[in-house]
């Protein structure tokens, strides 16, 4: 693959992409409770794999290694998103739900110092704090203008959180255990531990009951197709080349581009404090994931054993 490519073009697909993702739940969630939604997009997904593994030539991993992407998949795909959406659903503004998540990449430099051990640079410190500050301009736009002063509830504060849990030591694990597995094979594994994890949440906690709409049916097939499959296959395979932390920086770039989503398709206003967030989140990102010294690679350079 060009070194373009692989370096610059690969992650800036795999921001827009995964920025749709909050654009395909506010379509859907009206139509279908959180667990039973992401149970029903995790088995069309793994209906569309399964027809993908048998055309490539997949790679299975052994038990052991198996376990390994079950447990990313729980914390990914099944806390992640499980939160995500139980959070909007309980009433927090998705404005807050993503400023919580946004503090991921905060969170996972800090675990894999600790866990990992790698080397995470004063640069890329403060390219992680530009990042979080430009997060904050954007966001605090968007709530201060609506919802200054309303109240937070206690469970959907508890859902953000297990989200933002499961996001960072999702990415830490990935890049620790599962980063030798083969892709496809990797993310069928991961998808099918998620999927048991929302049918538990679904058949204990939720009426599963679905208004197939055709708004719900449209959110589906992009949640399906652009963030489950193009999406997370994409974010395995930056995790596989770089650095965790340096991955993670990367979703200090989401908030602002679902924002501009958010005005194209809904008419939300984008005023000076939010453009002025997005680029200082832009050039966060580019101090967190550029190297120190021009020719010593891209920013997402293959991992060695040592990171």
């Amino acid at each position: 693959m060009h070194p373009v490519v692989s370096s610059y073009l690969i992650p800036a697909l795999f921001v827009w992409l995964w920025s749709t993702g909050f654009i395909g739940a506010k379509y859907g969630l009206p139509y279908a409770e959180p667990f039973t939604l992401l149970l029903l997009r995790m088995l069309i997904t793994l209906g569309l794999l399964a027809i993908l593994v048998r055309l490539v030539n997949t790679r299975w991993p052994g038990w052991r290694a198996a376990g390994h992407l079950a447990v990313t998949g729980v914390l990914v795909h099944g806390c992640y998103l499980g939160g995500v959406y139980y959070a909007i659903q309980d009433g927090m503004a998705s404005g807050i739900v993503s400023l919580i998540v946004g503090l991921q990449p905060l969170v996972t430099a800090a675990v894999a110092v600790m866990l990992l051990g790698e080397r995470v640079t004063f640069r890329q410190w403060l390219g992680l704090a530009l990042g979080l500050v430009g997060v904050s301009l954007v966001l605090f736009e968007k709530y201060a203008g609506n919802q200054v002063g309303a109240p937070l509830s206690a469970w959907a504060l508890l859902w953000a959180l297990v989200a933002l849990a499961g996001i960072s030591l999702g990415t830490v694990y990935q890049k620790r255990f599962g980063t030798g597995a083969d892709l496809v094979a990797g993310t069928f594994i991961q998808y099918s531990a998620a999927a048991s994890f929302f049918a538990i949440g679904a058949f204990a906690l939720e009426s599963r009951e679905v208004e197939w709409s055709l708004q719900l049916q449209l959110s589906m097939a992009w949640l399906v197709l652009g963030v489950s499959i193009g999406a997370i296959l994409l974010l395995m395979w930056l995790i596989r080349r770089g650095a965790a932390s340096q991955v993670a920086s990367l979703f200090y770039l989401v908030p602002p581009v679902t924002a501009l989503e958010a005005y194209i398709l809904f008419g939300e206003q984008l005023g000076g404090l939010a453009l002025a967030g997005g680029l200082v989140a832009i050039v966060g990102v580019a101090l967190a994931v550029t190297q120190q010294k021009a020719g010593t690679g891209a920013p997402f350079k293959r991992a060695t054993a040592d990171e």
